[in-house]
C-alpha cells in the first residue's frame, strides 16, 4: 500500500474538523463527532479490559443502531477484527461462523438476546458477551454503557495490511467462508466511494440497509471521513424509511430494488416531503424500468447502480445518474445500458477474460476479473479456495459471466459460480441443496434461481423423493427452517417422479432444468 492510513483516520479527521457537528441521529440518541469519538475510544479501551488483543475477532449480532456504528469504528481501530453477523442466519449457521472465526467477544442487542445466550453455550471460544441493548444486561454479560462510560485512549499503531474484518459469504462447497478485508482494502473502498458518491459534510446518510452488509458498510468510513451525518433506523421498513427521510432531511440513501419498489408503492409515498434527498444508490440486481421511472418521479434524486461483492470491499463498478436519467427517458444507448452493471469505478480494474486467461473482445462473454487495493487478502482458513479465487497477478476471479461493450460497460449475463441473488442477498445453491438432501425422504435435488418480479430471482428447488417416501413442500420447508436462513428457503418447489437430467459423466444438468424458466430472456440472471 502506498500510504500508512488505517481505518482510524476517518474518525480522527472528522473529530478534528467537525467536532461539534451532529454525527449520529438514532431516535432520541444524538451525538456530536466529539461525543462519538469519546464512545469509540472508550469502547476500544473497554476491549482492552476484556483481554481482547490485536488480531482477536469480535462478533456483532445486532440490528442497526448508534451502538452498532460504534462497533464498526472501534473494533478495527487498534487492530482487532470485526465479524459482523448476518442477523437473518439460522442458529446453526451463526454457530459455525463464530467457531470457524474463533470469535472471542460477541456483541448482542435486545432483539437477539435469546440467540446470544444460546450461542454463548454453543461456542466455547467466546470469552465475553457485551449487551448492546437498553435493557439490563443478562447475568455474566458486560454492558455497552459500561464499556463506553470510561476514559478513552488513542488508537494503537496498526499495519495497514492487517485484517480489519472477516465478512462471511456463502460458499460453493456448502459452508460459509470468511473474506479477510484489510485496513488497506477498506480505506481504498472508502476513497472509491467518496469519488463515486461525492459525500461531503452537509450530507445525512440513512442507514436503512443492514449494517452487517458491506453495501451499507461502504458508506460508514467514507461518510465519517468527510464529517457527514449518520441517520440510523433499526431495519428497513418503507413507512419508517419515508418518515425518517422527511424528519431528518436525509440526503443520501442506499436500497436494493425490492426496497425501492416497496417505497414507491407505500400509501404515504405521495404525501411525504422527500425534497432533501440528493441521491439513491441501489445494488444486488438491475432495477425494472417501470420501478425505476416511478422511483425517479417520486424521489426526484440522482440514481446510480453499484455492482460489487464482499471480496472487493465491495465496490467494483457503477452506472451513473446520467445513464439512469437518459435511459429512463428511453434514449439510446442509455436505455440499453440500464441492464448493465456500469463501468469500473476509479481505482478499480475490472476486465473480462476467457477460460484460457485471454482478454475478451467487445461483446465476447467471459468471466469478470477484478483487481485493486480493495481486493481481499483471501479467505479465512481456506487456502484452496483462496488460491482458486486470487491469481499471482492480483486478479480476483469473480465467477460472474459478462461481456463489455465498446464503451466499457459491463453486462452480467450469468454466474459461473452456482449462486443466486434474491432481494439483494447472495444464496449459494450448494448450501440449500445440502440442507434439502439431509432430509431422509429426499433422493436427489437441484437448486437454482428463476425469474421473479418482486425479488429479481427466487430460489427454486427440483426434488426427487425416495421410492415410497411421503414428501411435500411444507415438510421440506419445515426441515430447512431449522438449518438455513429464511431468505435461502426455496420460494417454489417442483417434485419430480423421474431422475433429474444428467450428463454422460453423471453431472447434474441444471441448465436443462433452468431453461423453461429463462427461455426468451437475454440474461440468465436477474
Amino acid at each position: 500500500m502506498s500510504s500508512n492510513e488505517t481505518l482510524a483516520v476517518a474518525l480522527d479527521r472528522a473529530t478534528a474538523l467537525y467536532g461539534e457537528r451532529e454525527a449520529v441521529a438514532d431516535g432520541d440518541t444524538r451525538w456530536s463527532y466529539r461525543e462519538l469519538e469519546a464512545k469509540v475510544s472508550a469502547f476500544d479501551r473497554g476491549l482492552d479490559d476484556l483481554g481482547c488483543q490485536a488480531g482477536d475477532v469480535v462478533g456483532v449480532l445486532a440490528l442497526n443502531s448508534a451502538a452498532h456504528l460504534v462497533a464498526w469504528l472501534a473494533i478495527p481501530r487498534s487492530g482487532r477484527v470485526l465479524n459482523d453477523l448476518n442477523v437473518r442466519l439460522a442458529p446453526a449457521e451463526l454457530e459455525f461462523i463464530l467457531n470457524d472465526s474463533s470469535t472471542k467477544v460477541l456483541l448482542v442487542d435486545d432483539a437477539h438476546r435469546a440467540i446470544g445466550e444460546q450461542l454463548e453455550q454453543l461456542c466455547p471460544g467466546i470469552k465475553h458477551v457485551v449487551h448492546l441493548g437498553a435493557t439490563e444486561a443478562p447475568a455474566g454479560w458486560r454492558s455497552f454503557a459500561e464499556l463506553t462510560g470510561g476514559p478513552g485512549r488513542p488508537a494503537a499503531a496498526v499495519d495497514p495490511d492487517a485484517v480489519a474484518g472477516i465478512f462471511y459469504t456463502g460458499g460453493t462447497t456448502g459452508l460459509p467462508k470468511g473474506a479477510m478485508l484489510t485496513h488497506c482494502n477498506l480505506v481504498a473502498n472508502a476513497k472509491h466511494a467518496l469519488i463515486l458518491l461525492r459525500y461531503d459534510e452537509a450530507d445525512s446518510y440513512l442507514h436503512a440497509a443492514p449494517m452487517f452488509h458491506l453495501a451499507n458498510g461502504a458508506s460508514v468510513f467514507a461518510l465519517t471521513w468527510v464529517g457527514g451525518r449518520h441517520v440510523v433506523i433499526p431495519s428497513f421498513d418503507p413507512g419508517l424509511w419515508l418518515a425518517t427521510v422527511a424528519q431528518e432531511a436525509v440526503t443520501r440513501a442506499l436500497l436494493v430494488p425490492t426496497m425501492i419498489n416497496m417505497v414507491v408503492n407505500h400509501p404515504a409515498a405521495g404525501d411525504t416531503d422527500l425534497s432533501s434527498l440528493r441521491s439513491v444508490v441501489y445494488g444486488g440486481s438491475p432495477i425494472p424500468t417501470a420501478v425505476l421511472t416511478a422511483a425517479m418521479r417520486l424521489l426526484d434524486a440522482d440514481f446510480s447502480q453499484a455492482y460489487g461483492m464482499t471480496e472487493a470491499s465491495p465496490l467494483v463498478s457503477s452506472l451513473s445518474p446520467e445513464d439512469h436519467r437518459r435511459g429512463a427517458a428511453g434514449e439510446e444507448p442509455f436505455a440499453g445500458r440500464l441492464r448493465s452493471a456500469g463501468r469500473p469505478i476509479v481505482g478499480v480494474d475490472a476486465q473480462v477474460f476467457g477460460p484460457g486467461g485471454e482478454r475478451c473482445g467487445d461483446g465476447e462473454i467471459g468471466e469478470v476479473w477484478v483487481r485493486g487495493d480493495n481486493i481481499m487478502a483471501g479467505y479465512w482458513k481456506r487456502e484452496e479456495e483462496t488460491a482458486s479465487a486470487l491469481d499471482a497477478e492480483g486478479w480476483y476471479h469473480t465467477g460472474d459471466a459478462a461481456y463489455r461493450d465498446a464503451d466499457g460497460y459491463l453486462f452480467i449475463v450469468d454466474r459461473v459460480k452456482d449462486m443466486m441473488i434474491s432481494g439483494g442477498e447472495n444464496v449459494y445453491s450448494t448450501e440449500v441443496e445440502n440442507a434439502i438432501s439431509s432430509h431422509d425422504a429426499v433422493l436427489e435435488c437441484a437448486v437454482f434461481g428463476v425469474p421473479d418480479e418482486r425479488w429479481g430471482e427466487r430460489v427454486h428447488a427440483a426434488i426427487v423423493g425416495k421410492p415410497g417416501a411421503q414428501i411435500d413442500e411444507d415438510m421440506i420447508v419445515a426441515h430447512l427452517r431449522e438449518r438455513i436462513a429464511g431468505y435461502k428457503l426455496p420460494r417454489s418447489i417442483d417434485f419430480h417422479d423421474e431422475p433429474l437430467p444428467k450428463s454422460g459423466a453423471g453431472k447434474l444438468l441444471k441448465r436443462v432444468l433452468r431453461e423453461p424458466f429463462w427461455s426468451g430472456r437475454e440474461r440468465q440472471v436477474s
